[in-house]
C-alpha cells in the first residue's frame, strides 16, 4: 500500500503542513489546579510533534466554559504561561500547533462555577446521562439556564479573547469547537435550541452565534489562523436536528465564504451513539456530503485507518486526515505509517485522567528503524 498521498505538503491558511497526517483534539484530563497545563503536557505534545498539524485538547474559554475535570483553560495568565511551555516545546521541534477552544454549555455542572450557578445553554433543556464534577464524581445533569440575548455578546467576547490569549501563548492558530454537543453545537441543532429570539428558529438564526464567534476571532488573529470543527449527524450530549443536511449545508456554505485556515468535519461513526439503531446516521458520510460547499482545506476525522485515510484524500473528499486513538498510542505515527511498521494498541483505561501511564509512556520505534525508513 503506497502512503505517498499522505505525505504531500499543503497550505492551511497561514500554515504550511509538511504532510497530511493530523493529530486531532483528544481530551486527556491531565491539567493541573486552575486548569493550568503541566510540564508533562509539554512532553506529551512534543512527543507527537511529527504530526503535520497538532490540534490540542478542547480548552475552556472561561470559568463558565469548563465542563470536564482537569481540562485546561486559556482565560488566566497562569494558563497562558502553562500553554507557552507546550508551544515552545512543539516549535522547538519545528512543528505547528493550534489550540481548540470550547464552551461546554449545558454539558457541564454547577460545581465548576465558583458561585454555584447553573450551567448555561441556548434553552433550558438538560442533556441525558450524568455529568462529571471536578472530583470525577458522576451526578445527573442539571437543567441549564437559558442564556439571555444580551449575554451572547459576552460569549462571543470570551471566544475572541481566548483566541488572543492563544496567540500570546504561542499557538499558530485556533480551532473553534462547534461539534460534539458543546455550546455552539447546542445552538446549531434545533433539538437543543428552542429559542424564539434572533438566535433560534431558522437555521440562519441558529448559526448566528457560531458565525459571530468566527468573525470575531478572525478580526483579531486573522481568518487564515482560524478554523472550525463540526459534527453533522452527531448526537453526543443528546443533540438532534430535524433536517441535518440542509441545515449544515447552510452553515458550511457560510463558513466557506470566510477564507478560513480549514474546516474539520467529524464523521458520524465517531460523534454519535447507537449507530446500529440509526441507519440514516450510520450511512452518512459527512466528507462526501459537504466537501463541495467548503472551498478551503478540509480535515476529516472519525475512526480512520491508514487505508481509509488514503482513499478519502484520493477521492477528493478531504485534504488531510485526523487519527485520534492512533496518535495517542503511537507518538511517532507518521514514521510508522511511512515505514508500514506495527502500531501500538490503544489502552482506553488510561485515556482520561491519571499520570504519565498511557500519556507519555507509549513506545516509539527504535532509532535505527527511524533512520532507515525516513
Amino acid at each position: 500500500m503506497s502512503t505517498d498521498i499522505l505525505f504531500a505538503p499543503l497550505q492551511f491558511g497561514a500554515l504550511v503542513l509538511p504532510h497530511r497526517i493530523v493529530m486531532p483534539a483528544l481530551t486527556r484530563m491531565r491539567a493541573g489546579p486552575g486548569g493550568v497545563p503541566r510540564a508533562i503536557s509539554a512532553e506529551y505534545y512534543a512527543q507527537r510533534a511529527s504530526a503535520g498539524l497538532i490540534i490540542t485538547e478542547a480548552t475552556a474559554i472561561s470559568i463558565q466554559g469548563h465542563g470536564y475535570p482537569q481540562i485546561p483553560g486559556i482565560h488566566t495568565a497562569e494558563q497562558i504561561a502553562g500553554w507557552r511551555a507546550v508551544t515552545d516545546a512543539v516549535h522547538a521541534c519545528g512543528e505547528r500547533i493550534v489550540l481548540q477552544i470550547v464552551h461546554h454549555g449545558r454539558w457541564s455542572h454547577s460545581s465548576y462555577n465558583p458561585d454555584g450557578s447553573l450551567p448555561v445553554a441556548p434553552s433550558a433543556i438538560a442533556p441525558p446521562g450524568n455529568a462529571y464534577t471536578p472530583s470525577f464524581t458522576q451526578v445527573p445533569y442539571e437543567v441549564p439556564r437559558a442564556l439571555e440575548t444580551k449575554e451572547l455578546p459576552e460569549i462571543v467576547g470570551s471566544f475572541r479573547q481566548s483566541a488572543k490569549n492563544a496567540r500570546e501563548a504561542g499557538f499558530d492558530g485556533v480551532e473553534i469547537h462547534g461539534a460534539n454537543g458543546f455550546l455552539l453545537d447546542q445552538f446549531l441543532q434545533d433539538g437543543s435550541n428552542h429559542r424564539t429570539d434572533t438566535y433560534g428558529g431558522t437555521i440562519e438564526n441558529r448559526a448566528r452565534l457560531l458565525l459571530e464567534v468566527v468573525d470575531g476571532i478572525s478580526a483579531v488573529i486573522g481568518a487564515d489562523r482560524t478554523a472550525v470543527r463540526l459534527s453533522p449527524h452527531g448526537n453526543l450530549g443528546g443533540l438532534s436536528d430535524s433536517d441535518t443536511v440542509p441545515h449544515f449545508s447552510y452553515v458550511i456554505g457560510e463558513l466557506g465564504k470566510r477564507n478560513l485556515a480549514y474546516l474539520h468535519l467529524i464523521e458520524p461513526r465517531a460523534s454519535s451513539i447507537g449507530l446500529a439503531d440509526d441507519a440514516s446516521v450510520d450511512s452518512a458520510n459527512n466528507a462526501a456530503l459537504f466537501r463541495h460547499l467548503f472551498t478551503g482545506p478540509l480535515i476529516t476525522a472519525g475512526g480512520y485507518t491508514t487505508r481509509m485515510g488514503i482513499d478519502a484524500i484520493a477521492a477528493g473528499l478531504a485534504d488531510a486526515v485526523a487519527f485520534g486513538r492512533m496518535f495517542i498510542a503511537n507518538p511517532d505515527l507518521p514514521e510508522r505509517i511511512r515505514a508500514g511498521a506495527p502500531l501500538n494498541p490503544f489502552d482506553r483505561s488510561t485515556a482520561y485522567g491519571g499520570d504519565a501511564h498511557g500519556y507519555t509512556d507509549y513506545p516509539t520505534l527504535p532509532l535505527q528503524h527511524e533512520v532507515t525508513t525516513v
